[in-house]
């Protein structure tokens, strides 16, 4: 019974250790304002987002999260994606509270896997910023270039396979791959 009680407190501060705060993206093949209002208005769809801040300049917008709320990257991905256009660059702050990570290792947070490449072996505390290097969130040169700092299977594919299993995850969950 006593190890089931740890057990369980490991996976809930395992679990709740990491809130998004502020996503910044930078959208490609805008040419003029209205393309930047396109995005712009489908991102403020979004339950869970509270401000979008558009630079016409950079092509980049800030997004800033209702307090609590669960992030979604394919959603906000698809939004861009809806509206015509695509994501070069994402990038997430994110605020951590103790949580340990290591180099080509998962990590479940705030109800997201988490996939550390080319990170190395620490324990995240208070704000960080993670930049997606899944498809589609990086040029494919980046995306190969980050493929060689990892051999597990789930880089490729973005979802849980055997090598996430062994964490808990079962097969087909959705994995960020993040670098910090």
């Amino acid at each position: 019974m006593k190890s089931l009680l740890v057990a369980f407190a490991l996976f809930i501060s395992v679990t709740s250790n990491a809130q998004v705060t502020r996503v910044n993206l930078q959208a490609s093949g805008l040419t003029c304002s209205m393309c930047s209002n396109a995005i712009n208005t489908a991102l403020k769809t979004l339950d869970y987002v509270d401000k979008v801040y558009a630079n016409i300049k950079t092509s980049s917008f800030d997004l800033s999260f209702k307090p609590g709320a669960r992030v979604d990257f394919d959603e906000i991905k698809k939004k861009v994606e809806d509206a015509g256009f695509s994501i070069a660059k994402m990038q997430a702050t994110v605020q951590f509270n103790n949580q340990a990570i290591q180099k080509d290792a998962h990590v479940s947070t705030n109800g997201m896997l988490l996939h550390f490449v080319n990170a190395s072996n620490k324990t995240l505390n208070g704000t960080q910023t993670l930049q997606i290097v899944d498809k589609g969130y990086v040029s494919a040169k980046a995306f190969k270039k980050n493929q060689l700092t990892t051999t597990m299977d789930c880089y490729k594919t973005g979802v849980a396979g055997s090598c996430c299993t062994k964490t808990g995850v079962s097969a087909g969950a959705r994995v960020y791959h993040v670098t910090i």
